[in-house]
């Protein structure tokens, strides 16, 4: 048991081999075994967790009084099997969880937007992670919404690519299917430096994305969009980059201004040089109580934030999986971000 403990907790490392190795259809099936299994694993840990503690006050309740808490215990070979079966019951609910999509609508009111414009809806996805688990199937889902809420422009903030794609040209074709006015626009993420940073930009090029890799430009004058890479690029950084501020300090003033950062880190020095900032990476720890943990590492983890000179944070939970196709408590989503000018 110790030994398939420990395989299976290597077997992420060897499903990325498997893919730069050409061997797709092996890295599939042990991905989904292996992290299927890694997500049964944290969640019967976590039950077990529990029951612990409730054999903890159990215990104490016994020795202070006869109450009805007191009475209700089981055998350990009780709460091994309890722990099993609540562990297999959430991860059910939790794979059809990851499937249903929800649509998170936000309006943002602002000066900076010419009279005559009506608004201008933004559509957000991030952490989608095409690869060997999420495929055709999970990213038509995904899409089914964008197309719904007709944007006039479509985001991805990083975690794009994950990986090895069956059919890459299919998943592309899937996105430039989808009109947007303003056009459609990436960062990278961490996960697309780890997938191989050739690979994930080639296909995001491919689906009709423009990557803003340190990069911004003013559509049609009427608003800006700004993006930058990932910490994780690393050597990757390309020679052009500029710093965060002295990007968004190049831009027009006096007009929105679209930050899009994959990770929810905003920078001191930036603030007041954007108006929205949009990020996504933290995936609300995609299953409980792992939302406990992103909240400590990032004091604005999910939906929307205010912060000081008037801008905003949105963080979002995360259109797709990483690891373990399962979500509990922390839905899979598109952000519908609609920008109004003020008065309207």
């Amino acid at each position: 048991l110790t030994l398939l403990m420990l395989l299976m907790v290597a077997a992420p490392i060897v499903v990325r081999v498997l893919e730069h190795n050409g061997q797709g259809a092996l890295a599939r099936g042990l991905a989904y075994i292996s992290f299927m299994w890694m997500g049964l694993l944290f969640l019967f840990i976590t039950a077990s967790f529990f029951f612990d503690i409730y054999r903890l006050f159990h215990c104490l309740a016994r020795n202070l009084s006869q109450s009805l808490l007191a009475n209700l215990t089981l055998s350990p070979k009780g709460y091994t099997f309890l722990a099993i079966f609540i562990s297999l019951a959430i991860a059910i609910y939790g794979f059809v969880e990851a499937l249903n999509i929800r649509t998170e609508h936000i309006t943002i009111k602002t000066g900076k937007l010419p009279a005559n414009i009506e608004k201008i809806r933004v559509a957000q996805i991030s952490d989608v992670h095409l690869g060997l688990i999420v495929g055709k199937m999970r990213l038509r889902r995904i899409l089914d919404k964008v197309k719904q809420a007709r944007p006039d422009m479509l985001v991805s903030t990083g975690d794009l690519v994950d990986g090895h794609m069956d059919d890459p040209e299919a998943l592309a074709a899937m996105f430039k299917n989808i009109p947007a006015r303003y056009g459609k626009f990436a960062i990278t993420g961490n996960h697309e430096f780890y997938a191989g940073l050739d690979h994930a930009l080639a296909f995001t090029e491919k689906a009709g994305f423009t990557i803003l890799r340190g990069e911004g430009q003013t559509i049609e004058g009427v608003f800006n969009i700004a993006g930058v890479d990932d910490p994780a690029r690393g050597p990757y950084r390309p020679d052009h980059m500029v710093s965060e501020k002295t990007l968004l300090d190049s831009l027009p003033k006096n007009r929105f201004t679209l930050f899009l950062k994959h990770q929810p880190i905003v920078s001191k020095t930036s603030l007041g040089l954007f108006d929205l900032q949009l990020s996504g990476h933290t995936h609300k720890g995609q299953i409980f109580p792992f939302s406990l943990m992103t909240k400590l590492f990032y004091r604005m983890h999910t939906g929307l934030s205010k912060l000081s000179n008037n801008a905003l944070l949105y963080v979002s939970r995360g259109s797709g999986t990483w690891g373990p196709p399962i979500r509990f408590l922390s839905p899979p989503e598109v952000t519908i971000i609609d920008l109004v000018p003020r008065g309207k």
